[in-house]
């Protein structure tokens, strides 16, 4: 086995831990307290972070080896995992009934620090494709992280329903800390055959540097386009994010959504091994592009009717469909920016994809719960559309998924007409 496919093992572990207790807290907050709010808030809080750390966690993978900066995050993960289990532990269980309470905030915040530094590993990875691996064979490993990505999440939901419903959460922080203790121990054995780090004046010398890469990125016409234009997707997307959960949860038991999740997840290990196999074809931005004209098309249709049949099949072809618009994505950048400076491209390029999404999180569980929903229960949306679209909660945030896959269509369609697109495309 090469280099790159020990890191990718020891990564999924990593990624199954990072993921499984984020899930399982939200799930848990949810039942606890009963809260649309209270997710819709987390998830802000969660895309917030990520947004703003892009850019410092970029520099972490540029100044250190990869192995240095893979074991920093786990580190990080394995202290702030374990400060959440001492506070759930000893805090009275009143204390987590109460949306509001500091205590139920302080596990959150925890975890979800413990799960930011984890993403130290998504920055890596890309980079590491290009320091291990020749241009033509990059795009099948886009791929092959795609679907890594899809097994941790996979596996992931379903421990992560399974541990809340029938273990709680004591068992369930306690794997958690378990499985970063492995996750570390495992990658003390791993050899990654990386170069010295030479940083030149050019490179930045390992800093932030965001004015220097930002003068990287405009250097490749259209590269600044494409990053803008995958940041309004994800404002879009931060719809889906926040009230996903909470629509599935009115359909279905905590457990039946985590199996449900992970038997929809092998989405992503599919849409991965396809691109693992057949790579993107000569313009990359052009499949991009496609598969989210699809993506959009399926959001429009997925809630139509309150089916958890008809969500499971739209849910699927959409998460078939992200890997391949995130390799598209990082085997352009690998083309086109230099090694010593991806991580903070790759960095900077999720903070401002990310950084529309806190907003949408925060203000879409207010719109969701004064507007949408009270429009399809007792407002005019009752009369307008109740006779075939249905009536209640969850066909509020139904009809809200719909919207925002119609705008996201309309959008998409007038990307595919910019210049930029057209520059992006010779690429």
């Amino acid at each position: 086995m090469r280099p790159f496919h020990f890191v990718l093992i020891n990564s999924i572990v990593a990624a199954v831990t990072n993921t499984f207790i984020w899930f399982a807290v939200t799930f848990w907050v949810y039942l606890q307290t009963k809260s649309v709010m209270a997710t819709s808030f987390m998830a802000g809080i969660y895309i917030g972070t990520v947004a703003l750390s892009g850019f410092f966690l970029g520099s972490v993978v540029d100044r250190y080896r990869k192995k240095q900066a893979m074991m920093i995050s786990s580190v990080m993960s394995l202290l702030l995992y374990s400060g959440a289990a001492i506070v759930y532990w000893l805090a009275p269980m009143e204390e987590f009934k109460d949306a509001g309470s500091p205590v139920l905030w302080a596990l959150i915040i925890m975890t979800l620090f413990g799960a930011l530094a984890g993403n130290i590993r998504n920055i890596a990875l890309p980079t590491l494709v290009t320091i291990l691996l020749p241009e033509p064979e990059r795009d099948k490993a886009n791929g092959l992280i795609g679907s890594a990505n899809g097994t941790a999440f996979l596996v992931a939901s379903i421990l992560s329903g399974m541990a809340v419903g029938f273990m709680g959460m004591h068992w369930t922080l306690a794997a958690t800390v378990a499985l970063t203790i492995l996750t570390i121990l495992h990658l003390m054995t791993v050899s990654i055959p990386e170069k010295e780090i030479v940083h030149t004046e050019e490179s930045g010398g390992g800093k932030v540097d965001v004015r220097g890469t930002i003068k990287a990125i405009r250097l490749i016409p259209g590269l600044f386009a494409l990053i803008f234009f995958n940041t309004f997707n994800n404002f879009l997307g931060g719809v889906f994010m926040s009230l996903m959960d909470a629509y599935g949860l009115s359909l279905v038991s905590v457990q039946a959504w985590g199996i449900i999740w992970g038997v929809l997840s092998l989405g992503f290990i599919v849409g991965g091994l396809v691109v693992a196999r057949k790579g993107l074809g000569k313009h990359p931005i052009r499949t991009l592009f496609i598969a989210n004209l699809v993506m959009w098309t399926v959001c429009i249709f997925f809630t139509i009717q309150s089916s958890v049949v008809l969500l499971a099949v739209g849910l699927f072809i959409y998460l078939c469909l992200i890997p391949v618009v995130e390799a598209a994505e990082q085997s352009i950048i690998q083309r086109v920016i230099p090694p010593e400076r991806q991580g903070r491209v790759f960095g900077f390029a999720q903070s401002i994809e990310q950084a529309a999404s806190p907003l949408t999180a925060f203000m879409i569980g207010p719109i969701a719960q004064f507007i949408f929903i009270p429009f399809m229960t007792t407002g005019a949306g009752v009369d307008l559309l109740g006779h075939w679209f249905g009536t209640g909660s969850e066909r509020g945030i139904a009809l809200l998924f719909t919207v925002t896959g119609i705008i996201g269509l309309i959008v998409t369609t007038v990307a595919m007409r910019s210049h930029s697109y057209k520059l992006l495309v010779k690429i």
